[in-house]
């Protein structure tokens, strides 16, 4: 076959650009920026500095000085190098900012952070390098035993064909690039980072589930919902709280605490400085050990001032507050929680008059700034937005302030009714499962939320799990929970992307598999009708 003078031309200005290039700084090219993108570079540069144009090379040079035979590994590689920089200077700068902001909170327990920040690095890095590099291989794999010359492979091993030609077989074997979740260092991120990815993964199982039709004809009744996690998850952190603080997210305790004034005491201003005032967990410590000693009867100092002993030894640093309760109270838990006000009822009622507003100002200021992000449906349509604004405000701060009161106030309620050795301790997971069902109230388009109590309730229920022996921690347990989670999401994603809810994670997906910042379902969409636009189904 004989080249057109054009071919042979271009090949022959391909050969010399490669021959006045040595093989690592072409190298260094191909894995730094692809050809459009120097060219877009190009452009750009040009037109603000044309000097340039002069000194740097042209397009179309370049792109046959880079050009190989396998543009699809070089773009995975370039990939994998540019999230391991990006993500490397993301924590280099959220270690300095938080240095910054927090000097006194330095990160003692990690004797190299650079190491760290490496490990992670390099962790996100792999995992975007060999998810792709297997969902190919697997891919190219499923498509040469589908031919009809791999007959008779499958005919000799039909279990093994039947497994590799699945449509789940590039999807579940590309998950397995979630290993690499291993080389970064196994701390509380990597717990979180596994729990968070398996969540996500059940909730796109149910999503698909309600696709199929689970609920029937009749469709999911109003009542069901995601909500229906915060009683549990509720009744497993308040009984946390109280047995196994360390086992219990420490800023979930803060919050809880802020919006409790009827309920935790404060120091008085009058006071004498020279005395200890009980802690804050100092109470909580108290009200674990009132459980354990099966609620105690409440000896009044003002009525028995001779009595030997008004409180049990172990919670006698705990007489500043309950000294001066009044004398109607008759139970110790009731002394210690409100002193001052001998009715249970009362007290819930000035709780929930004193712990309202605040929590009303806080989720204002919260919503606020995300209302600000679209802003543009408040201009179109203000007083509409204002509405759905407050009425959202008012649901959550309402199931915030009920949720914590009642899981308070019912403490107090089971103390009057229930016998002393009823449930003891198991009590606290029952106050917190009744304050969890305020969730109700707020079940409209809080699905994020719920799910986001529902993954700390896992993560501690977990750790308390290993601290009374109940079950034994699996070593590298966490990155194969992650992995698995992993190779469902893929599974979903392949077959039901509908299933997989929020664009930003389609796209994500897509870049994982190599596809680019695409979704799936605006594809399919289009391939059906140019003119439909695809919108997420409301998350209940």
């Amino acid at each position: 076959m004989v080249q057109s003078p054009s071919s042979s031309a271009a090949s022959s200005a391909s050969s010399i650009n490669r021959q006045n290039l040595d093989p690592v700084t072409r190298t260094a090219l191909r894995y730094t920026i692809s050809a459009k993108e120097y060219e877009v570079l190009h452009q750009y540069l040009a037109s603000r500095a044309p000097s340039v144009q002069k000194r740097a090379l042209p397009p179309r040079r370049f792109e046959a000085i880079v050009e190989t035979k396998h543009d699809d590994s070089v773009s995975t590689v370039r990939a994998s190098l540019r999230v391991f920089i990006t993500a490397y200077l993301g924590l280099k700068g959220w270690d300095v900012i938080s240095r910054r902001l927090r000097p006194a909170n330095t990160s003692a327990g990690n004797a190299n952070p650079k190491a760290s920040r490496l490990r992670m690095s390099a962790s996100l890095s792999l995992i975007l390098l060999f998810h792709r590099l297997l969902h190919r291989f697997f891919l190219r794999l499923r498509a040469s035993l589908l031919e009809p010359s791999a007959r008779p492979f499958r005919r000799r091993n039909p279990r093994i064909s039947l497994g590799l030609t699945s449509k789940y077989t590039p999807a579940v074997g590309a998950a397995l690039s979630g290993l690499f979740l291993g080389v970064c260092p196994a701390s509380q991120l990597r717990i979180s980072v596994a729990i968070y990815v398996f969540s996500r993964s059940i909730e796109f199982a149910y999503n698909a589930a309600e696709e199929q039709g689970i609920w029937g004809k009749k469709g999911k009744p109003d009542w069901v919902g995601s909500w229906m996690l915060m009683p549990f998850a509720c009744g497993q952190l308040l009984h946390a709280f109280i047995f196994d603080r360390e086992c219990f997210p420490t800023n979930y305790g803060s919050f809880i605490l802020k919006r409790s004034p009827e309920y935790i005491q404060q120091c008085p201003s009058t006071y004498p400085s020279d005395k200890t005032w009980p802690a804050t967990f100092d109470i909580v410590d108290g009200l674990a050990e009132i459980s354990r000693l099966r609620w105690p009867s409440f000896v009044s100092p003002i009525l028995f001032p001779a009595a030997k002993q008004h409180l049990p030894a172990s919670i006698s640093h705990l007489s500043p507050i309950t000294a001066p309760a009044h004398p109607a109270i008759t139970n110790t838990s009731c002394a210690l929680l409100h002193p001052h006000d001998p009715s249970c009822m009362r007290t819930y009622v000035k709780y929930f008059i004193a712990a309202f507003p605040s929590t009303a100002r806080f989720f204002t200021v919260i919503y606020a700034v995300f209302a600000l992000l679209s802003y543009k449906s408040f201009i179109q349509n203000p007083m509409q937005q204002l509405n759905r604004l407050a009425a959202r405000i008012l649901r959550m701060s309402l199931f915030i302030t009920g949720s914590i009161g009642t899981a308070w106030g019912t403490i107090c309620l089971f103390a009057t009714y229930l016998p002393r050795t009823t449930l003891a301790t198991q009590r606290w997971f029952l106050s917190g499962f009744i304050g969890g069902l305020w969730a109700f109230v707020a079940r409209r388009g809080q699905r994020s939320s719920f799910i986001y109590s529902a993954r700390m309730s896992l993560d501690s229920f977990w750790k308390v799990g290993v601290k009374r022996g109940w079950w034994k921690g699996v070593k590298g347990g966490d990155v194969m929970l992650f992995a698995a989670s992993l190779a469902l999401i893929d599974a979903l994603y392949e077959t039901k992307p509908n299933a997989v809810r929020g664009a930003m994670i389609r796209k994500a997906m897509g870049v994982l598999r190599g596809e680019g910042w695409v979704d799936r379902t605006i594809t399919q969409e289009e391939q059906r009708d140019p003119t439909a636009e695809p919108v997420d189904k409301k998350e209940a």
